[in-house]
């Protein structure tokens, strides 16, 4: 009989404990494995070297928190059952894992049509029925993830529990703030996860904090606004996935006309197909391909793309595999066209391409990010009297027009010609 009770050593939280047998069973199907193999910050790595960490790294850390806070407000008398337990822990185990190569990058290039958290619903399914056909473990019900996907969805009664995964105080971002901030070595977005879920507490079904624990709040707002924009948001990661972009649209338009490329066969399917929504489905081809495509993949390919033919993709390639990343300037204003002209003569000149073609060589950009939105779930403070306010409301040092003001900055970027 396989010990599935295991002990992982993380190097952000310590020993985390796999608690039994079906998060085990989660935690080793082929879907869950994948995210060992693409990184949690993408091409930040660009920028901090040690941002290397994978999504499988980020999953088993957040569900190491929900355990713990689910304990913490077990130990304040909230009724939570062993089942619920496991079901959140799985829940946040599977948030990510319809998650592509190099984040949101494959939404804006190879898939039309679904995001992201779609897909993970259609693999988190497909993953219960994979469950549900084990015929050497009788520990479960017939569909063991069941109340997982429906804490997942928000459609389980209890509402805290969905909060837990899916909210401005989640542990989701309790993880990837400390765990993005320790791989990165950005201090300023170290939070005190322990402390805050030690706070949590459970009021008329919603997820509250305790008074004392309102510092650690605003330190938790405070740190998400700054990895924003000095790690998820820092211009030359935002110059690497544009050019990115630019390399898989060029691929696909490449494609489109019949061009073969060198790639692995999960990417040669998303280049060579049109693929969207209606593709996707529980078994179907898109789904186990998708399944199969992870960085490496598409790293591999621009690497050989190095020495193609076309002159386009061949320069992209060569410049994002040398780090010779688009150069990025803020604008004040959108480019005219006829700067935009003026820029797309400069490429055709010094790089002899067609005139068509020179849109690839340069790109508008606008990022942005907001620290707390009045339109989603509230971070509610839990007073002593038993009265409950909002953390905007509630803080002495937040102003709510900072937290939720949506700064955007306008960036050119550029190819180094």
């Amino acid at each position: 009989m396989v010990n599935k009770h295991k002990i992982i050593n993380d190097p952000v939280f310590g020993f985390l404990t796999i608690p039994n047998d079906l998060l085990f069973d989660v935690l080793q199907h082929p879907y869950v494995q994948r995210l060992g193999r693409i990184r949690q910050l993408g091409l930040s790595n660009f920028v901090y070297p040690g941002a290397m960490h994978t999504r499988f790294l980020h999953s088993i850390g957040a569900m190491h928190l929900m355990q713990e806070g689910l304990l913490s407000m077990r130990r304040k008398g909230v009724t939570i059952s062993e089942s619920e337990m496991t079901g959140a822990m799985a829940a946040i185990l599977l948030h990510d894992i319809g998650h592509g190569p190099f984040s949101h990058v494959l939404e804006h290039t190879l898939v039309d049509g679904i995001t992201h958290e779609e897909i993970s619903l259609l693999m988190m399914e497909q993953i219960n029925l994979d469950l549900s056909s084990k015929t050497e473990q009788q520990l479960w019900t017939q569909r063991p993830l069941d109340l997982a996907i429906a804490i997942f969805k928000d459609q389980y009664p209890r509402h805290f529990l969905h909060q837990l995964i899916s909210s401005q105080l989640d542990v989701d971002r309790m993880d990837y703030l400390c765990r993005d901030s320790f791989f990165s070595g950005v201090q300023e977005g170290r939070v005190a996860s322990e402390r805050l879920l030690k706070m949590l507490n459970v009021v008329d079904d919603r997820l509250v904090v305790e008074y004392k624990g309102i510092y650690s709040v605003e330190k938790f707002l405070v740190a998400r606004r700054l990895m924003y924009w000095q790690v998820y948001l820092h211009k030359t990661s935002v110059a690497a996935e544009q050019l990115l972009i630019k390399i898989l649209m060029r691929a696909k338009e490449l494609a489109d006309r019949g061009v073969e490329l060198f790639c692995a066969p999960s990417l040669h399917y998303f280049l060579y197909n049109h693929v969207s929504s209606k593709d996707f489905s529980l078994g179907s081809e898109a789904m186990k391909q998708y399944a199969l495509l992870d960085d490496s993949d598409v790293l591999s390919a621009i690497k050989a793309w190095m020495s193609c033919d076309d002159a386009v993709l061949r320069l992209l390639s060569e410049a994002f595999t040398n780090r010779k990343l688009y150069r990025g300037r803020l604008l004040t204003e959108p480019l005219s066209e006829q700067e935009k002209g003026v820029l797309s003569r400069h490429y055709v000149d010094v790089l002899g391409i067609a005139p068509e073609d020179a849109h690839y060589f340069f790109v508008e950009h606008v990022s942005t990010s907001n620290t707390y939105s009045e339109k989603d779930d509230s971070i509610d403070i839990l007073y002593n009297d038993g009265t409950v306010r909002d953390i905007a409301s509630a803080s002495e040092i937040l102003d709510l027009r900072s937290l939720t003001r949506k700064p955007k900055k306008l960036y050119l970027f550029q190819f180094r010609a």
